[in-house]
């Protein structure tokens, strides 16, 4: 769930970044009495989020700018569209427009794709979901986004749940991976989720045999991703990762794997066109 003190805190240090001394074009332009009404208008079509951002970004310049919010998150638009109305002081309309816009683009852009994820794979019963490809500092609100596409979040960090992959399994490489595992197991919460990366089918049944949570197939042909989930019958969920893009993500999902994580959502989308049409008086 996107807080608002996660919300607060990335556009806190957005605005900081942008004027770190202040707005000296519109103070040297705009009269300090000026007011502006700006609409946020889609150039394209697509999904929207970062409603609450993009208001954050007016509020925490100036606290007399009020925003409406016309699109929820998660609603689909097309070109032409308003999603929001801006209305306050025009000096801080100005100083907030390119973090708001900014922010906003970015996580409507994640959604947009992610949608086109979901829409691929309807009916398969696979869940599309995230990874930890994300912009550093940016996850939460990267992560909100996915999610307005109607996509599902993977673990949010480290410190979330057990998720041993190749290079963990490198290191422990020469112990008996079961055993591993296991003791692994006994050491944790019984809360804890446990998933374990292969990249080969013979590593199927010492990983189950450990008790797992959930396998990842990794760079699994179509052919051994149905065989893998035939043999794991199942006694755990399977995940398939690698080599997903939007020509053959519904070819992954008709295999009959619970998961299809994708890294493209966040570290490949293309930030929506979004613009806000202003006029101050």
């Amino acid at each position: 769930m996107l807080t608002q003190a996660a919300i607060d805190r990335v556009v806190r240090l957005a605005l900081e970044e942008d004027a770190p001394w202040g707005d000296i074009t519109s103070e040297a332009l705009i009269p300090a009495a000026a007011t502006a009404e700006a609409d946020l208008i889609a150039r394209e079509p697509g999904v929207f989020s970062g409603g609450a951002v993009f208001a954050a970004a007016f509020r925490l310049t100036d606290q007399a700018v009020s925003v409406a919010l016309e699109a929820a998150d998660g609603s689909r638009f097309a070109a032409g569209d308003r999603l929001a109305r801006v209305t306050g002081p025009a000096r801080a309309v100005l100083t907030a427009e390119r973090v708001g816009l900014n922010l906003a683009q970015r996580m409507s852009g994640i959604a947009t794709l992610t949608a086109r994820y979901v829409d691929a794979v309807a009916g398969s019963g696979a869940r599309i979901a995230d990874t930890r490809k994300t912009t550093p500092g940016l996850r939460a609100l990267e992560r909100h986004a996915v999610v307005s596409g109607g996509g599902h979040n993977h673990r949010f960090s480290l410190s979330d749940a057990v998720m041993a992959k190749d290079n963990h399994l490198a290191v422990v490489a020469g112990r008996d991976l079961t055993q591993a595992l296991r003791e692994a197991r006994e050491s944790l919460p019984h809360t804890t989720h446990i998933e374990v990366e292969v990249d080969r089918i013979d590593q199927i049944e010492p990983v189950l045999a450990a008790g797992v949570d959930t396998i990842m197939l990794d760079n699994f042909s179509l052919d051994d991703l149905r065989d893998g989930v035939r043999l794991i019958a199942g006694r755990a969920a399977v995940e398939a990762s690698g080599g997903v893009n939007l020509d053959s993500v519904s070819d992954i999902a008709a295999t009959g794997v619970d998961v299809i994580s994708v890294g493209a959502l966040t570290h490949a989308a293309r930030s929506l066109d979004l613009g806000l049409d202003i006029a101050v008086s």
